[in-house]
C-alpha cells in the first residue's frame, strides 16, 4: 500500500536556487544526509542554470525533502538524446515515511514530461525505489589495458586549479565547447557536475594540454596505474598524446568511459560501484558497446 502524502507543517516550493536562503538550505541538507558539500559550486560558476529543484520546507526554512531536475543531454549510440537528470534527492530522517519523496519524484517527472524530455537518467544506491516509475538499470563498463608509448615532442601539461580565476575561466570555455568523449555513451554538457566533482574527490587532477587544447581529468589509482576520468576538448586527443603531455610513468591504464576516440584499445570490465545508473524512456535502447558515463558527470 502506497503511503499518502502527509505534508502537515511543511510548505512546498520549487525553483529556489536563485534564492540564497533556499540554496543554503539545500547545501545543509546534502551535508547533513550525505556529508557532501556542494557549497563551493557557487564560486565555480553556480548550479546548472537549467536546474529545477522541488522541495518541502519546514517553518524554520530548513529543507525537509528535496529532489532536483536539470537538462542533461547525453550521447547514446551516436545521437544526442534530449534528456533530463535527477539529483540531490534526500529526506531528513524526522520527515521520512510521510510520502514526501514520492510526491517530489512525481512532481519532478511531471515537469520533465512537460518540458519535452525524451528520457530521464539518475544515479542511485536504491534502484528498486525508482523501478516503479519506469526506470531501468544500465550496465556500466570501464576499460583496462597497457599504457601506450607517449607521443614525442608534446608540450608538458600544466595543472588547472578551478579555485584560480584564470584556470576557472579556461575550464569554463573548454567545457562550453567540448565534444562528447565517446560516441557510445557520454554527456554532451555537464559543467556544474564537472566542477563539483573536482572538489569532492581530492585525488582528481586536472591538467591542461596546450597542444591539444584539452583538459584531462585523471588520477593515479595505485602504483603504476593511470586512471583517466574525462577529457574536455573540442577534439579528443589520443591517449598517446595525453601520456606525452602528462609525462608520467604508468604500466597500466584504466579508462572510465568507452575509449573509442582515444586511438587505444582496452578490455571492457564491469564497473563496480555503490551506485547504479538508471534510465527512464527510450524503450529498450542501450549502449551498443560496453560503456559508462565519466565519473566527472556523476550526479
Amino acid at each position: 500500500m502506497v503511503k499518502r502524502l502527509d505534508s502537515a507543517g511543511l510548505t512546498f516550493r520549487q525553483e529556489y536556487f536563485g534564492d540564497a536562503a533556499g540554496w543554503a538550505a539545500l547545501v545543509r541538507l546534502l551535508q547533513d544526509i550525505f556529508s557532501i558539500d556542494i557549497g563551493p559550486l557557487q564560486r565555480l560558476g553556480g548550479p546548472d542554470p537549467t536546474s529545477m529543484p522541488f522541495g518541502w520546507f519546514d517553518p524554520g526554512g530548513e529543507l525537509a525533502a528535496n529532489l532536483s531536475a536539470f537538462a542533461l543531454p547525453f550521447v547514446l549510440n551516436g545521437r544526442i538524446v534530449h534528456a533530463a537528470g535527477l539529483q540531490s534527492g534526500a529526506v531528513r530522517p524526522q520527515w521520512r515515511g510521510r510520502g514526501l519523496y514520492r510526491d517530489l519524484t512525481v512532481k519532478a517527472l511531471d515537469w520533465c514530461e512537460r518540458q519535452g524530455f525524451e528520457a530521464v537518467i539518475l544515479y542511485t544506491d536504491k534502484p528498486s525505489l525508482y523501478e516503479a516509475y519506469g526506470f531501468r538499470a544500465m550496465p556500466l563498463h570501464r576499460y583496462e589495458g597497457t599504457a601506450p608509448a607517449p607521443a614525442i615532442g608534446a608540450t608538458p601539461a600544466r595543472p588547472l586549479l578551478p579555485a584560480n580565476a584564470d584556470d576557472l575561466a579556461l575550464l569554463q570555455l573548454l567545457l562550453k565547447a567540448r565534444s562528447p568523449v565517446s560516441a557510445t555513451l557520454s554527456v554532451a554538457t555537464n559543467a556544474a557536475m564537472f566542477f563539483i566533482n573536482t572538489q569532492l574527490d581530492a585525488d582528481v587532477r586536472i591538467s591542461f594540454l596546450e597542444d591539444c587544447q584539452a583538459a584531462i581529468a585523471w588520477k593515479m589509482d595505485g602504483p603504476g596505474r593511470f586512471s583517466l576520468l574525462d577529457v574536455v576538448a573540442a577534439e579528443i586527443p589520443s591517449l598517446a598524446a595525453i601520456f606525452g603531455g602528462l609525462d608520467i610513468a604508468s604500466a597500466s591504464v584504466e579508462v572510465l568511459f568507452r575509449p573509442d576516440k582515444l586511438d587505444w584499445t582496452g578490455a571492457p570490465q564491469p564497473f563496480e560501484s555503490g551506485t547504479v545508473l538508471m534510465l527512464r524512456g527510450l524503450g529498450d535502447d542501450a549502449p551498443h558497446f560496453p560503456a559508462m558515463l565519466s565519473p566527472m558527470a556523476d550526479f
